[in-house]
């Protein structure tokens, strides 16, 4: 049984006076404090992203509560505080609340977190002293970056962790977690034959799941996929760099997108699943379209994957991530990809990184680098989504004689991958309002084919 907090059909709502409400606070806060003020600045003008998006919790007194309740959230059973009561919108992607039930009544936040990514970088990056609260690789730490006129800012470092009480981690954990960061990074993914990749990836994620549990090693995994995919993609190295010179990191990543073969699919959903990630939506465009996608979350962890594979039409009304599925005697967009450069969960790591942004003012920056985007695929008042131009791969000429041999390529695009390559990677620009957690399903078919290696190809021949 799914403990994911869903609504029917996955219908997610548009919870625009919940953001409307957190947003009037943070704005009384960042009125109080000028540190987080300028902080928000900087964010917008050199990272293309919001405050809001990088705010963990607000903590406000009891007379707030009900105002809270009447735009949706509701309270959350987690780990909080003595005298703390923990308000979260079950439906919405949104900053949670922490009610201090002993606070005086006050008209801004008495404290504000944001999450960094790690807390170290965060301090070095804006030159902060003081102790933070929970030793290395404890589940939270928790960083008090100023107080002014009442309001305090902090920072807060998270892993595998979605509760608000900081516990010392038992004794060899630090040394468990560092050995699992040295294991996700090291694990073999390129095999001559996949089937013995697949094995491996699943005898790395048994030692993981023993040495730091599920939700520790999910955390894990993903900040290597993260790392894997950033190494072959350039806006992802500029745009990293960019949120490091704040000390950000990847803390506002928004989903990871996994290509994968037929074959494969139920080996990635069933390793997702191992990692705590449980079945949200699945998409099917048509016939026409040739794909589907299973989307997946870790409430906990706060990872979503959306995980793309070719299909047919008579499996829309299966679920496709519950078996293995046969041959086609053609590949589409995705199974061509993963011809060409291997499944995401083995050799080509992820085809994109999601994270949330100012989607003009990122567009625009990014464009100051020398990296273009592409037309936006969702364009609607709350979700705006565009790849940056991709990332063209080498590509293994064995990969391209093994398609050409199964008649899935003519000779002539056989010639023209051998010569330029595929397009391998993009960074995906998203913004998100109104808390809106899904997808529009029309707009991902249009990216999908115009991503096809085959139509590429074609226009870069031109």
């Amino acid at each position: 049984m799914s403990t994911l907090p869903t609504p029917e059909n996955f219908n997610w709502p548009l919870a625009y006076e919940a953001e409307a409400l957190l947003s009037r606070h943070l704005h009384a806060f960042l009125a109080q404090n000028s540190f987080a003020a300028r902080l928000a600045q900087r964010m917008h003008d050199e990272t293309g992203t919001e405050f809001f998006e990088w705010t963990d919790h607000l903590v406000l007194s009891p007379e707030q509560e009900q105002e809270f309740h009447a735009v949706g959230f509701r309270p959350e059973a987690t780990d909080v505080p003595d005298g703390h009561r923990a308000l979260a919108h079950p439906h919405a992607m949104l900053p949670r609340v922490l009610v201090d039930t002993r606070a005086a009544a006050s008209a801004f936040p008495r404290s504000l977190a944001v999450r960094p990514e790690y807390l170290a970088d965060f301090m070095s990056r804006h030159g902060l002293r003081g102790e933070i609260a929970g030793r290395p690789c404890a589940r939270l730490r928790v960083l008090t970056v100023n107080e002014e006129n009442g309001a305090r800012l902090q920072a807060v470092e998270r892993l595998g962790y979605r509760g608000f009480t900081g516990q010392e981690p038992a004794p060899g954990f630090a040394d468990a977690v560092l050995r699992v960061r040295e294991l996700w990074r090291t694990r073999k993914r390129d095999f001559d034959h996949d089937d013995d990749g697949a094995r491996e990836a699943f005898a790395v994620l048994e030692k993981a799941l023993a040495h730091v549990g599920r939700d520790v090693a999910c955390e894990l995994f993903f900040a290597e996929e993260r790392d894997y995919w950033m190494f072959r993609n350039r806006a992802g190295r500029v745009q990293k760099r960019r949120q490091d010179q704040l000390g950000l990191g990847w803390a506002n990543h928004d989903h990871h997108t996994f290509r994968c073969s037929r074959r494969y699919f139920p080996d990635l959903v069933t390793f997702m699943e191992q990692l705590g990630l449980e079945k949200r939506e699945r998409f099917y465009a048509g016939a026409e379209a040739g794909w589907g996608a299973q989307v997946m979350e870790s409430a906990t962890v706060g990872i979503v994957v959306f995980a793309d594979v070719d299909l047919l039409p008579g499996e829309v009304n299966e679920d496709y991530a519950a078996k293995r599925l046969p041959d086609m005697p053609a590949v589409r967009t995705v199974g061509l990809w993963c011809g060409l450069h291997g499944d995401s969960f083995l050799q080509a790591g992820m085809h994109h990184l999601e994270a949330r942004f100012n989607h003009g003012v990122l567009r625009e920056q990014l464009a100051e680098q020398g990296i273009g985007t592409m037309k936006p695929f969702s364009d609607f008042p709350f979700l705006k989504q565009a790849f940056t131009e991709g990332e063209r791969w080498r590509v293994d000429p064995r990969r391209v004689a093994a398609l050409q041999a199964n008649n899935l390529i003519t000779p002539a695009q056989a010639e023209g991958f051998r010569q330029d390559g595929a397009i391998g990677s993009h960074l995906e620009n998203l913004e998100r309002k109104g808390g809106f957690k899904g997808f529009n399903q029309k707009a991902v078919s249009a990216i999908i084919a115009a991503t096809d290696p085959r139509a590429v190809q074609a226009g870069h021949a031109h």
